[in-house]
């Protein structure tokens, strides 16, 4: 700008444990956005290191990130970015038609399955409510069992009763395992997370793990007991049943 220099990003040191839930909140300019085009390998630091899943990342050429972004990480937007002219199982199907392999629609339909949308399978985004589209973004993200989901802010477009069920959806995932970080200015959205970090002006001024109280004081009834029931998940899926 100018004569200045805006570092969109400045001296952030940052790691994530695998099966964390996380999101990240900020004013508009406060460097999330680029932090997470890092963390999904869309966009190379100018200038530190980047390691994903024990491997050196930041440096490595275009075709090896197209390669990590397709197998092992999932993406989220909060305009869906689905194909209007094609159904729900066909969107799902794209980031499968990138692995170089056989592959079968069925892995497909089960994507849809786990985000409660088997019976939507053949229909179109025109023909679906916002939040179905987002699921349909959903199971197109872990189609092919990634190891980290990135969402941007995916409720923005969305209700309130609708970004619960979205929500919901990210907690029942996260109780197998995947892990998740999520970008959004919305306070009820952001606490739902296990961990919660704030920016501002590119750099990290919080970074904190969320209690009960303060879910209690951003969450409205409603909400408190949707996210209830989703922690019962885990519970459930621990002792077998």
């Amino acid at each position: 700008m100018g004569d200045s220099v805006v570092y969109a990003l400045d001296g952030v040191d940052l790691s994530f444990e695998a099966g964390e839930f996380v999101s990240i909140t900020g004013a508009s300019g406060s460097g999330k956005s680029t932090l997470m085009h890092i963390l999904g390998c869309l966009d190379q630091p100018t200038s530190g290191t980047l390691e994903f899943q024990g491997e050196r990342v930041s440096g490595l050429n275009e075709k090896q990130l197209a390669r990590i972004r397709n197998d092992r990480i999932g993406f989220v937007f909060q305009t869906f970015n689905l194909i209007n002219r094609t159904t729900a199982l066909d969107n799902v199907c794209v980031p499968l038609m990138y692995t170089r392999q056989v592959f079968s629609k069925n892995t497909a339909r089960r994507a849809l399955e786990r985000v409660g949308l088997g019976q939507r399978a053949s229909h179109r985004p025109s023909e679906m409510s916002g939040g179905e589209c987002q699921r349909v973004a959903i199971a197109r993200a872990i189609v092919n069992n990634p190891g980290l989901l990135l969402a941007d802010e995916p409720t923005g477009n969305l209700d309130t009763k609708t970004s619960a069920q979205i929500m919901a959806t990210f907690h029942e995932l996260r109780a197998t395992g995947l892990t998740i970080i999520l970008v959004t200015h919305e306070s009820d959205v952001a606490v739902q997370a296990d961990r919660m970090i704030n920016m501002s002006d590119g750099r990290v001024v919080e970074d904190f793990a969320i209690d009960d109280a303060h879910r209690r004081e951003v969450l409205s009834n409603d909400q408190a007991a949707i996210l209830r029931a989703t922690q019962e998940v885990p519970r459930k899926l621990a002792s077998g049943a």
